[in-house]
């Protein structure tokens, strides 16, 4: 009986402090595994695609996006993966051919069949989009735009994708779309930064998107969007301009100058020595300018350059309308526009335009990009063909007025000064994606910006670290007093033999 007695007073697990060590190692064993398997959880990534055609006036492009599958509505980001410019111009032009429309789409949706693996195609959703081209058809022809939409729809609905429609974006979507797609790509919405004003310009149509400080939508309700994006209200202001596009200036500004139907026609906003025959009929085909037409004019009018920025952009302040405005600030044609404030960018034919001509470098004061697009746009025509072979003759004649076109509608058009042109960021991509409306509407479609902030990791990475090392230093010490206490002592007495 004594003996079981001693036996028992030497052993550790009925000593209480033996007992305290115990439970706190097993805490610190869980604790460290459980953090460390949700703080470095890893699952094969799989990926979800979307395809979005874009189609403008002067073109259509087709989309391809993915994003991780099991992140889709929590912080997933979506990214572009592949693009494809179709041959041929905007299906708004097949409107005597509906379906030629549908058959230009053909080549790039096969190359979208190689880019999304074979499995997934069911479930890929396919949109798409038409803007100001389509706009203006529907405007002047119904009939006609239903049956390019009809065309369009039979030739997508052929491919193994989820079709999820085709129609025509508002202005106002289109303009709205864009603001979503840049911020996004630039993460200025999930982390709650100042958001950056977009400025997209088109063939038939040009829109301007941003924040403006105390501005809630109440002056002028058409022009306000609200979303609710990842946790933060944003009351946007935008506006879509139709006619405003490149192409459809260039016919507004060449009306101007054909009024008198005379066979010969000066133009300053091309250079000196371009000549070419124009059709009156060709001109005056836009709804834009189709009303315009002088009575009596010739078939024809030699088009002939002067290559002169100044008078130039004389002729293009005229296409503004700056004579009335119902409201406390407008920027032109009557039109609404609040405070300009912050950052903005812009993207399509902005940076097309303006990357040509070597401008894209805002830090450049907008006098001295003035001085470098007047030297560019009296550059004699001979001289520009010889230095740019490849440039397609349309695009190399139309720079100039291109160029002259954008620097006047941002500075008499929007009211940018001097000082906040600096603010504006010419831009392709961001993140390797494409700046435009198309990745904001996929998503809009998709439910793929979440309403609310997203998930993040269990803790930060400094509480993480800083957890595991004193969930280690306890684990060390507890097994190390278990160590000491379970240690042999020496007896004092000898041992009898």
């Amino acid at each position: 009986m004594s003996e079981q007695r001693e036996m028992k007073g030497r052993n550790p697990w009925h000593r209480p402090l033996t007992v305290v060590g115990a439970v706190i190692s097993v805490i610190a064993i869980v604790t460290l595994v459980t953090v460390f398997v949700l703080q470095n959880k890893t699952v094969h990534q799989k990926y979800k695609f979307g395809i979005v055609l874009d189609a403008g006036s002067s073109h259509t492009a087709v989309y391809i996006y993915h994003w991780p599958a099991e992140k889709e509505n929590n912080t997933g980001r979506v990214m572009q993966v592949d693009t494809c410019k179709v041959n041929g111009p905007g299906i708004s032009s097949y409107a005597s051919d509906p379906r030629r429309a549908g058959e230009s789409l053909k080549a790039c949706m096969q190359k979208a069949q190689r880019v999304v693996p074979s499995s997934q195609q069911r479930e890929t959703p396919l949109i798409l989009g038409a803007t100001a081209g389509m706009r203006l058809i529907n405007k002047e022809n119904v009939s006609a735009s239903d049956e390019v939409f009809r065309a369009v729809e039979a030739a997508l609905q052929k491919f193994p994708f989820s079709f999820k429609g085709a129609r025509i974006l508002s202005g106002q979507e289109e303009g709205a779309f864009g603001w979503v797609t840049v911020n996004y790509l630039d993460d200025r919405l999930n982390q709650g930064q100042e958001t950056m004003g977009a400025l997209d310009l088109g063939g038939a149509s040009t829109q301007i998107s941003f924040i403006s400080n105390g501005y809630d939508g109440s002056e002028s309700p058409d022009n306000s969007v609200t979303f609710r994006l990842y946790g933060n209200d944003y009351t946007l202001y935008t506006h879509s301009f139709l006619c405003y596009g490149k192409d459809q200036v260039l016919r507004l500004a060449l009306a101007g100058r054909t009024q008198t139907g005379s066979g010969s026609v000066s133009d300053p906003c091309f250079h000196l020595g371009y000549s070419e025959v124009r059709n009156y009929s060709d001109l005056y085909a836009s709804p834009c300018v189709s009303e315009r037409r002088p009575a009596g004019s010739a078939t024809q009018f030699i088009h002939s350059g002067t290559g002169d920025f100044l008078q130039c952009q004389e002729a293009v302040k005229r296409v503004f309308d700056h004579t009335q405005c119902n409201y406390s600030r407008c920027s032109f044609n009557g039109v609404f526009q609040p405070q300009l404030n912050g950052s903005f960018g812009a993207f399509s034919a902005y940076y097309f335009v303006m990357n040509f001509l070597n401008l894209t470098n805002t830090s450049v004061p907008l006098a001295v990009a003035q001085e470098q697009l007047a030297h560019y746009c009296s550059t004699p025509w001979s001289d520009l063909v010889q230095r740019f072979p490849k440039t397609k003759i349309k695009y190399l004649a139309e720079y100039c007025f291109s160029g002259t076109y954008i620097l006047t509608l941002l500075t008499q058009g929007y009211n940018f000064t001097a000082e906040s042109y600096g603010d504006i960021k010419f831009i392709k991509k961001i993140k390797d994606s494409d700046a435009g409306w198309t990745l904001g509407y996929m998503l809009n479609l998709t439910n793929m910006i979440p309403a609310e902030a997203p998930d993040t990791l269990p803790l930060p990475y400094g509480g993480y670290v800083s957890l595991m090392i004193v969930m280690t230093l306890l684990l060390t010490i507890t097994l190390a007093l278990a160590v000491f206490i379970r240690r042999p002592r020496c007896s004092k007495h000898p041992q009898i033999i």
